[in-house]
């Protein structure tokens, strides 16, 4: 999801949306300055500031990772010293004074932005609590797109890149999430009569902020090869023939950069 915050009334939207971010914490903090040329006097000027704030936090029993792109800043601060810690919110505070939106992303200001314009982009998925103690590896997507992948689609897709699985669908309880479409595990053929087998877990969800919807994709206990694998290539299908955008770890890809940043850490990775 994307969202543009230009006036007052956007403004009043992202904290309706976000709840002012109450509870999350700041993962990533970016600043990005752009200088060009000035052929008149041959000497390069400031051409405008952006400040990146990644936001991890929980409102009606979602996960969100919400990038919040802050464009035109004319003022920045971010300070901390002696041991202090400015990453976890209470409540964020924002207004529009002048034309510029201000945001005080802690109450003694030691994280605070002034620009002239502001982006969200935002992944969610349903909180399962007891799935993450255990999670070696995990890959979010979501689309706006109106329709999902079913089970029989994953199913047929992995049968033709030659790694087919069988399913194994999670029995549904009063806790789940009422988003929840289907929840199950994907098992590797080559997997099938070994102890304890887990393969990937797969969960669909939606429709979720407007029309669309979401795939968490995730190993739990010891990911091998083939589990490793299966998760890969479900990643590079689902985001080939989905628009949206994909989450790993608290970074948001777009879905049509997903295989160049994922050769590009798999290279940095062999590097190391």
């Amino acid at each position: 999801m994307q969202y543009h915050v230009v006036n007052i009334e956007d403004l009043r939207w992202l904290l309706g949306h976000t709840g002012g971010f109450r509870g999350g914490y700041v993962t990533d903090v970016q600043v990005s300055k752009r200088r060009l040329l000035d052929e008149a006097s041959g000497r390069e000027v400031p051409a405008g500031t952006t400040v990146t704030v990644v936001i991890r936090y929980r409102i009606r029993q979602m996960v969100r990772v919400a990038k919040l792109t802050m464009i035109g800043v004319t003022d920045f601060s971010m300070f901390e010293q002696e041991g202090a810690d400015c990453s976890t919110l209470g409540v964020i505070q924002a207004e529009l004074t002048d034309g510029r939106l201000r945001f005080w992303f802690d109450p003694q200001g030691e994280l605070y932005v002034v620009c002239e314009e502001a982006q969200l982009e935002e992944v969610a998925a349903p909180s399962l609590e007891p799935l993450s103690l255990e999670q070696v590896a995990q890959w979010t997507f979501q689309s706006e797109m109106p329709d999902w992948p079913t089970v029989t689609w994953l199913l047929a897709e992995l049968d033709v890149a030659g790694v087919p699985c069988t399913w194994r669908a999670t029995i549904s309880s009063s806790g789940r999430h009422p988003s929840i479409q289907w929840e199950g595990d994907l098992l590797p053929a080559s997997m099938q009569g070994t102890t304890n087998a887990t393969g990937v877990h797969c969960m669909l969800y939606g429709p979720l902020d407007g029309p669309g919807f979401g795939v968490v994709l995730r190993v739990r206990g010891v990911q091998d090869r083939r589990t490793g694998q299966v998760l890969s290539l479900l990643a590079d299908l689902i985001a080939q023939r989905f628009s949206g955008q994909c989450l790993v770890g608290n970074t948001i890809i777009p879905g049509g950069e997903w295989q160049n940043w994922k050769s590009f850490e798999q290279h940095r990775a062999a590097d190391v």
